[in-house]
């Protein structure tokens, strides 16, 4: 997977740990190597990463070595987008968004 510069990379074995557990929300992007419009969004999560990281954790997932996770949240396109908050999903997103676009629909759930 080519993981953005700054966020964490999760996988089926810490996705409880690392999301479902976590103190802050956690921004998790669904994502693949093969995937364009993934690649495009490495520098806005790393963006986001840098500066919202007191109140927002941002993490990525590959889809195709995590497929239980991938699965369990239903992912059929990538890249998705998922806002958990307090263990539960609230909000999903699916395509790449800029990251002007991507902060107003994050000030819905932070």
């Amino acid at each position: 997977m080519i993981r953005a510069a700054g966020v964490a990379e999760v996988t089926d074995a810490d996705f409880a740990a690392e999301v479902i557990g976590a103190e802050l929300p956690v921004l998790v992007e669904f994502t693949a190597d093969w995937c364009p419009p993934c690649r495009q969004m490495g520098p806005v999560l790393s963006a986001l990463a840098a500066e919202e990281g007191e109140r927002l954790k941002v993490v990525q997932l590959d889809v195709d070595t995590s497929p239980m996770t991938t699965n369990a949240y239903k992912v059929l396109s990538m890249p998705t987008f998922m806002v958990f908050r307090g263990g539960e999903p609230v909000k999903a997103m699916v395509g790449a968004w800029p990251k002007r676009r991507l902060l107003e629909e994050l000030a819905e759930v932070l």
